[in-house]
């Protein structure tokens, strides 16, 4: 790898983004100096957060960068004299935008940073993110006439032009200044090879959203539609080896894992991993081209990007090698990254302790405090982040049940396999509705794992629900065409919980529909209910249970559990049957 180097001082343009702060950190990490060029105060302190929350354990410096101002940073070059290289990784990467808008971001932001750079004294070299489907282009073509500039501007689309024009002005200049310079052509930028970690929601992460929801029906490309991808650690470490790299100078390196499948072979086995109904149907690359956009769903600007074309990456190879720097396995990096994007629901849910694990062999959501041992089992038909908020007040982690939420499975014939996986250690198990059911039956047969019991609207000691919650067709149908308001309407009498119903709405229309409607009449079965009841009443660990006063218990379960000595009962002034909805912060005084 890059050795330690302390002589090193970095000027990253673009550090907040997804390139910017694995390359910040990447840089801090080998020793270097790093200056973090940032839009505002604001940003900068986001940065500092990142990079604290990964591992760095000291600061770097900050600098407020406009582009629109005669000195883009503040003092000019002469304030910038100890700097060594310069990293631009700023740019607009967005589909839509005018051509003078893209050329403002893209080309204009080019030729101030080689402006800067000219008047640094000690620089040995800018490295430039151009793109792999851009990049390569004839300095000597620079500047571009207004008709090359107007035809190639309406032939690609704004983003990819305006790319390709900086990429041809950003050698020139660089020439004309006497800076050195590198350039870098990624591949699509995936997320960290070990974590999945990405918050770039456009692109191929878009592709993989629609085959997610089953919003696609069929397949982009054919066997030799070649859409290469690249993790952003890999890229980072490549990014810090060349700056330094004498053979790097005056070079411009394809960096991208030529191992990639095909577009719709990468796309089957992403949705796959993520448990997705993946269309079997393919459609070539020129027909999508010629579909309309409302039925491929795809942005006119991506199009270019269904391409066969390879790309010359042996140099890129080569440097790498020289500097230790390993390409890691595509596949597993491509699972991890769709996992993250799933995890947070493709940018719908942004906060940390977001994951999946494996237990008994079952894809399980999982949100809150990593290996707390104070666990929530969600209900119907809601899923894990409605409880996202107790969770993080009272210190728990969440898990959505076998074929519920985010989760794989079928539903409550998985809990024998399942339930001993999710109870690493004793377990303080807190569960509502049909999470209670699941914590009954983990207290009665594994009573070593668990310590306490909390039942949360246990439905097996209340009042079955009316016989239309057995009729599992009309449930289904009910469930996958339902909204926010109208479910926060039917579970809690009001729309106030219909902004912590939408993603359950999402999983609901998506997937679990069917589950949930199963699981419904189960509960309704008197067998069961009497089942678990005989179960809760051998478990001789403490007991507490809670229930709105909206939603109370059977006056006979209540009168014989009041006589129990380990069984304490609560219940939540106008709450009902989902108090985690209406009644948070009194669920987390009860439970802290």
């Amino acid at each position: 790898m890059t050795t330690h180097d302390a002589t090193r001082h970095a000027l990253v343009f673009g550090a907040s983004g997804l390139i910017g702060r694995h390359l910040v950190l990447t840089l801090a990490n080998a020793g270097a100096e790093v200056t973090a060029a940032v839009r505002s105060p604001e940003s900068g302190a986001r940065v500092q957060e990142w990079l604290r929350d990964h591992g760095l354990m000291r600061s770097i410096r900050t600098t407020t960068v406009d582009f629109d101002a005669a000195e883009i940073v503040p003092g000019g070059a002469a304030a910038f004299a100890d700097v060594t290289e310069i990293h631009n990784c700023a740019g607009a990467f967005r589909f839509g935008m005018s051509a003078e808008e893209a050329r403002s971001a893209n080309v204009g932001l080019v030729e101030k940073v080689l402006d800067l750079a000219a008047g640094i004294p000690d620089l040995q070299r800018v490295v430039y993110v151009s793109g792999y489907r851009v990049g390569g282009q004839d300095p000597a073509a620079v500047p571009w006439s207004e008709e090359r500039r107007a035809a190639t501007y309406a032939e690609l689309g704004a983003y990819e032009a305006s790319k390709m024009e900086s990429d041809a002005i950003f050698q020139a200049r660089a020439v004309e200044r006497g800076v050195a310079w590198t350039i870098v052509n990624p591949a699509t930028v995936i997320g960290d090879s070990v974590t999945g970690e990405t918050d770039q929601q456009i692109g191929l992460a878009t592709s993989v959203e629609q085959v997610w929801d089953g919003a696609l029906t069929a397949l982009p490309g054919n066997d030799s539609t070649f859409l290469p991808v690249l993790t952003v650690d890999y890229l980072a470490a490549f990014m810090v080896a060349a700056a330094t790299d004498p053979a790097a100078a005056g070079q411009a390196y394809w960096v991208l894992d030529d191992d990639t499948p095909p577009l719709a072979d990468l796309l089957t086995h992403v949705g796959r991993h993520l448990g997705a109904k993946v269309p079997r149907l393919r459609i070539p690359v020129g027909a999508v081209k010629r579909l309309p956009r409302w039925l491929t769903k795809a942005d006119p600007e991506t199009l270019g990007f269904l391409s066969a074309d390879r790309y010359p990456t042996r140099s890129a190879l080569e440097l790498a090698e020289r500097h230790g720097i390993e390409m890691p396995d595509v596949m597993v990096s491509l699972e991890r990254w769709a996992d993250h994007l799933a995890a947070h629901r493709f940018g719908a849910a942004t906060g940390a302790g977001r994951r999946f694990v494996s237990a008994g062999g079952l894809r399980t959501f999982e949100l809150g405090a990593p290996g707390s041992r104070r666990l929530i089992l969600p209900g119907l038909p809601v899923n894990a982040d409605t409880w996202a908020d107790v969770a993080s007040g009272i210190g728990a982690r969440v898990v959505d049940l076998p074929g519920l939420g985010l989760s794989g499975g079928t539903g409550v014939r998985d809990w024998a396999q399942w339930l001993p996986a999710v109870l690493e250690e004793p377990t303080d198990l807190i569960g509502h509705s049909i999470g209670a059911a699941a914590a009954v039956v983990a207290a009665d047969r594994y009573p070593a794992k668990v310590e306490s019991l909390t039942l949360v609207a246990p439905f097996f000691l209340q009042a079955p629900m009316g016989a239309t919650s057995r009729l599992r067709p009309l449930v289904r149908t009910y469930l996958r065409r339902t909204d926010p308001a109208r479910l926060a309407r039917q579970l809690g009498g009001t729309d106030a919980g219909a902004g912590a119903l939408e993603s359950s709405v999402s999983d609901l229309r998506r997937s679990s529909a069917a589950r949930v409607a199963e699981q419904l009449a189960l509960a309704g079965s008197e067998q069961w209910r009497a089942e678990l009841r005989e179960a809760l009443g051998r478990f001789g660990g403490p007991v507490r249970i809670v229930t709105g006063s909206d939603d109370p218990l059977c006056a006979g379960a209540l009168e014989e559990l009041a006589s129990r000595p380990n069984v304490e009962l609560v219940s939540v002034p106008g709450a009902g049957h989902h108090p985690q909805l209406t009644h948070g912060d009194a669920l987390v005084d009860l439970l802290r």
